[in-house]
């Protein structure tokens, strides 16, 4: 019996390496498959419909090449290979400003967050492989597109970076396309271009007529969606009108000249008459609360103007730092708002106690800022008297639809967002942020404004139409009169929130069990074409046939018996 043991033992520990040496093996040979890099970059391809670049028209076929490479794999494993490459591309490319901050972080980032992209690459290789019939090109239609938006509801979570490049930001210059979003949010403009990309792929892929037909067909109705959905929509009627001027004063590092250029900029405002003046993120390096003299001159500025002012400090206390946005008037702090959503990595680094080295070696968060808990209205009383509820939010809260959602069901008429970016300078990361707006804008049926300390300031109507911008190389003021919707109207998102994304969800989880059934199904009649019922199989401890099929001859070295490939599996 310890012969038997000793075998098994030796046999074992020979078969462990075997595999070792194969997966390492395997890890190299799938580093220098070509196609893999191709999907990499097919994957990095769709960020340049963003700003900076700006080629927006680019995301309506920019996921043709990528979903090519996932269709033409050889197997749903490496459908689902060229799916993560696709997605850490991608991933690399729409945050590649985020270098400086997070240093090696970044790669590591877009290799976890890649992985959410294997759902794409395997229904893109199930539905449109060759042939491609009807059927699965119906269903790719709507599966495919559904993967998409639960990969952009997971990255949205603030945890994961928050949702930043979601798809359907490309298109917040066409607030024709924006008319979608003020339907199903940001969201149903994803879907509506990653359907277009499929419909592309189905058009040029198929070999049936028919088939590619659908393909043209679905293409047409998901580009008119839009602006049907703009031209039924009833005309905003504004209810009343401000007049909201932005301070960008530029790039102050420290926090003396910093306050300072702001106020010389916003001295002398009255003829201007606005009746909300805004300054940035960070605009004050210091609490207000202990700060009686900046206060008091606040409070005299906002008396000469004849307007409120907006600015943003710096809170320190002993459980840490906090970012507020601060209403003061003539008559000293009127409220105050506290930044909830903060930046990884920037503002606090997720599970500190494991990744905490990382502000050894790069600009991350020496230490973790203190949240707010969660939107607030707060109410500016304009030059007439009259008073205007608006929604504050700071910085990276403008990349998440709830908040501003939630403030549009609160009753705000405007939403205001202050902002530095001084970190991103000479980046895409200003000129993206500021485009959020629009979308933010057309989801709720509220203008949107957004002040930089150091660029892009910019503003939008009730509709996500841009009215005014300055970007990172200007410096001065922007004012612009706003049409406000009464405080009761909302469009359909605000009424039904993410209905959109939890619809995709239930879509991708109904064809990921639907799969799982076909495959469950069909596995046991490929396991049976290998097994041969003429004679019967018994495999030796010492790995030699006891018995062989009449007729059959030993195998010649090098080749697989059949109890050699049990004793493997």
């Amino acid at each position: 019996m310890w012969l038997v043991g000793l075998e098994w033992h030796v046999v074992g520990g020979a078969l462990a390496r075997r595999r070792r040496n194969n997966g390492v093996m395997a890890f190299w040979r799938g580093l220098m498959q070509p196609i893999r890099y191709a999907a990499l970059l097919a994957g990095a391809l769709p960020v340049l419909a963003f700003p900076a670049p700006n080629l927006e028209f680019l995301a309506w076929f920019g996921l043709v090449p990528g979903l090519f490479a996932m269709r033409a794999s050889p197997s749903a494993r490496e459908a689902a290979v060229r799916g993560w490459w696709f997605g850490a591309g991608f991933i690399l490319a729409a945050h590649y400003w985020l270098a400086p901050n997070i240093g090696p972080a970044l790669l590591l980032v877009a290799v976890v967050l890649g992985a959410l992209w294997i759902p794409v690459g395997v229904s893109t290789w199930v539905l449109l492989r060759p042939p491609i019939a009807a059927t699965r090109a119906l269903a790719a239609l709507v599966v495919v597109p559904s993967y998409w938006l639960v990969i952009e509801w997971i990255r949205s979570w603030q945890g994961f970076g928050g949702p930043w490049a979601l798809l359907g930001a490309s298109q917040w210059q066409h607030p024709a396309v924006l008319a979608l979003a003020a339907v199903g949010g940001v969201w149903l403009v994803s879907f509506a271009i990653v359907a277009a990309n499929t419909g592309i792929m189905i058009l040029l892929a198929a070999a049936r007529t028919p088939v590619r037909a659908l393909g043209a067909v679905a293409v047409a109705v998901v580009i008119v969606a839009g602006p049907a959905a703009f031209a039924l929509a009833p005309a905003p009627h504004p209810a009343r009108f401000v007049t909201v001027t932005l301070v960008q004063p530029g790039i102050q590092h420290n926090p003396l000249p910093r306050v300072n250029a702001s106020e010389r900029l916003s001295r002398d405002l009255g003829r201007l008459r606005p009746d909300l003046i805004v300054w940035g993120e960070s605009s004050i390096a210091y609490d207000l609360h202990r700060a009686p003299r900046q206060l008091a001159r606040l409070e005299s500025l906002s008396a000469a103007d004849g307007a409120q002012i907006l600015v943003n400090q710096d809170s320190r206390t002993p459980g840490g730092k906090s970012k507020v946005a601060v209403l003061v008037g003539p008559g000293g702090i009127v409220a105050t708002y506290t930044k909830t959503r903060l930046v990884p990595f920037g503002e606090y680094i997720p599970f500190r106690q494991q990744l905490g080295w990382l502000a050894k070696i790069s600009r991350a968060a020496p230490v973790n800022m203190i949240p707010g808990t969660g939107a607030k209205v707060m109410q500016i009383t304009t030059r007439d008297g009259q008073h205007v509820p608006i929604g504050v939010l700071i910085c990276f809260e403008s990349a998440f639809p709830d908040m501003s959602r939630a403030d549009a069901r609160r009753g705000a008429q405007l939403i205001v967002y202050q902002t530095s970016d001084s970190t991103f300078q000479q980046s895409w990361a200003p000129a993206q942020h500021a485009s959020l707006g629009a979308l933010r804008a057309a989801e709720t049926g509220r203008p949107v404004v957004q002040a930089a300390l150091t660029g892009d300031s910019a503003a939008y109507d009730a509709q996500g139409r841009l009215l005014a911008s300055m970007t990172t190389a200007q410096r001065g003021l922007l004012t612009v009169r706003l049409g406000l919707t009464p405080a009761g109207a909302l469009t359909p998102f605000d009424r039904v929130g993410d209905v959109v994304p939890l619809t995709a969800i239930g879509i991708a989880l109904l064809a990921a069990i639907l799969l799982l059934w076909v495959w469950r199904r069909h596995r046991p009649a490929k396991i049976m074409e290998g097994v041969n019922f003429r004679g019967t199989e018994f495999v030796s401890l010492r790995g030699a046939s006891r018995e062989q099929d009449a007729g059959s001859e030993p195998a010649a070295p090098g080749e697989d018996t059949a109890s050699s490939r049990q004793t493997g599996r």
